[in-house]
């Protein structure tokens, strides 16, 4: 009979097979020589066929654990590695990653308190103390606002959009060129109208082609402002556009699935001026918060704004359960069977702290200071602008897109660096997001050694 990882011999039963875990993680990465596998998709693929065998055989093998982590690992691309810098993928904290398997060894599933006793009340609590972080704590907020965990930026916008259809009806969208697909993507899920655009000619939204659309436009109306762009990490003019959908009656939601982050620096803190005048905030803590995906949160300026998610189902939140003080859970999400996500976020709250947490966030935008100073002095290399946040735009001089996307590439099929592409300016540049608080100055001028050795003369 195969053993259980929870109940009392649960920890016993996990110890050595933890110990197989980190051997082959250790193994794995040991056979890439960078930050993720050479040889592109089609020998990548090969080599895990080859490692996997059968998918499901007759007979079980005792070592498949071992096997498939290190043929996992082998053929990750690795985001701690200073040279994967691609995407808004972060390398998750060790005590984040801890508790996360806490997590999974008791199992509790967050759609009835009975699954979930004490994660259940985890959950309230640490997602008030988030909301009030990014609402404040003066008059009403800290009583007023609250959080769902989501599974991301993508789930945390639809659910804004859900609300604000649900509160003002047949709600119209407005966003800028620079906002994030899957605000589209979510009218066409909700049956909404096509968004309208407003220009974004600095790669921020124009508040004052913002002003034309609302004053244009029948309301009832949901404007969706960014507050850390997935190509340049730029963010909207906050203030400029709260203002705007006050005095329009509009309704407000920011995007800070990327920026959100900087809510924990004081240094950086003020870039979000105005993000407490939004009705919903996306935050996303798998990017500046260091977590094991998935750590996503809809902050809601007042917790009444949840109402329409409210749901019944005799097996899970029974009338009478409820009146007698059982919590009610489904309300919490669309989601019905949902993991403690909470636990690693809570973890890490509790560990680093504030300050603990802004020295993070602090270091990965300094460095990328550090990265845009050290190509802006490069004769080779041409700098898009300082970053916002921690996002770097370049591209070797003189290159035409084509080179680019080509140097890109290659740097990837050989395994040697993972860097992103962004179009701004009708022109492509490689980007760099610097997510890793341990990435240091040499790290930073090997990545550009690398694009120069690639780049043709």
């Amino acid at each position: 009979m195969s053993p259980l990882a929870s109940g009392p011999q649960g920890p016993t039963t996990l110890r050595p097979l933890l110990t197989t875990v980190l051997d082959a993680l250790t193994a794995g990465a040991a056979t890439r020589d960078g930050p993720l596998p050479a040889g592109g998709p089609t020998e990548v693929a090969a080599r895990l066929r080859e490692a996997l065998g059968d998918p499901f055989p007759e007979h079980g093998d005792e070592d498949a654990l071992r096997t498939l982590v290190q043929a996992l690992a082998a053929g990750a691309a690795d985001p701690a590695d200073p040279l994967c810098t691609a995407h808004l993928h972060c390398p998750p904290l060790a005590v984040a990653t801890a508790a996360d398997l806490a997590a999974s060894v008791l199992n509790p599933s967050l759609d009835s308190w009975d699954q979930a006793p004490a994660a259940s009340e985890l959950e309230a609590l640490v997602t008030r103390a988030l909301a009030a972080e990014v609402y404040g704590e003066t008059g009403q907020a800290r009583s007023a606002g609250d959080a769902l965990v989501t599974t991301g930026g993508t789930e945390s916008n639809q659910l804004a959009l859900l609300l604000a259809r649900e509160h003002h009806g047949h709600t119209q969208l407005v966003c800028a060129e620079n906002a994030h697909h899957s605000l589209r993507r979510a009218t066409w899920l909700l049956g909404l109208p096509e968004p309208v655009t407003v220009p974004a000619p600095a790669g921020t939204m124009d508040p004052a082609a913002l002003g034309e659309a609302l004053t244009a436009l029948p309301g009832p109306l949901l404007v969706a402002a960014t507050a850390g762009t997935t190509d340049a990490g730029l963010i909207d003019p906050l203030p400029d556009i709260a203002a705007l959908c006050e005095t329009h009656g509009a309704r407000l939601h920011i995007d800070a699935a990327y920026g959100g982050g900087l809510l924990f620096s004081d240094r950086h803190r003020p870039k979000l001026d105005g993000l407490a005048h939004a009705h919903t905030v996306t935050l996303d803590l798998h990017k500046l918060g260091w977590q094991p995906i998935a750590a996503g949160l809809l902050a809601v300026r007042d917790r009444h704004d949840l109402a329409p998610l409210g749901h019944h189902a005799d097996y899970l939140n029974a009338d009478d359960d409820t009146e007698a003080g059982l919590p009610d859970l489904l309300g919490r999400s669309l989601r019905t069977t949902r993991r403690p996500d909470i636990l690693k976020i809570a973890v890490t709250l509790k560990t680093l702290g504030r300050t603990g947490l802004g020295a993070l966030v602090d270091r990965v935008c300094e460095q990328a200071t550090e990265f845009a100073e050290l190509i802006d002095r490069h004769s080779r290399f041409e700098l898009h602008d300082r970053p916002t946040i921690s996002t770097v735009l370049f591209r070797p001089t003189d290159a035409t897109d084509d080179t680019v996307a080509a140097v890109r590439r290659t740097l990837l099929t050989e395994g040697r660096a993972v860097l992103g592409r962004a179009r701004l300016d009708d022109r492509l540049w490689l980007k760099a997001t610097l997510l890793n608080p341990h990435t240091g100055a040499d790290d930073l001028a090997a990545l550009l050694k690398l694009v120069e050795g690639h780049t043709p003369r």
